[in-house]
């Protein structure tokens, strides 16, 4: 297995009004975007080039939007880099950038 590429843990992963986990994790490993619960289940993945990650209108810098498999998720990371070694999940801009990286896509 392959080095993640992107590695989020403590993520709020939410479906429209309901939270699925409150202290998930989200991991780009081998060209795929994978969203896992606490204790390491799969909610949902699929292939990068399939992903589409954008940051939700009028929403704190905290949140992100990922769309897979035809489903939407709304996660809520970190508002700021944590400091080295610190633990708390990345910004949400590192998420999206990670994902359009990951699936060739740059701005």
């Amino acid at each position: 297995m392959a080095e993640p590429e992107f590695t989020a843990t403590g993520v709020r992963i939410g479906k429209r009004l309901r939270s699925l986990t409150r202290a998930g994790q989200v991991r780009i490993t081998d060209g795929r975007l994978e969203l896992l619960t606490s204790y390491g289940s799969e909610i949902d993945s699929a292939p990068v080039q399939a992903v589409r990650a954008s940051k939700p209108w009028f929403a704190p810098d905290d949140r992100a939007l990922a769309d897979l498999n035809g489903k939407r998720y709304l996660l809520t990371l970190g508002d700021h880099d944590p400091a080295p070694g610190e633990p708390g999940p990345p910004a949400a801009r590192r998420f999206i950038e990670a994902v359009q990286r990951a699936a060739g896509r740059s701005r």
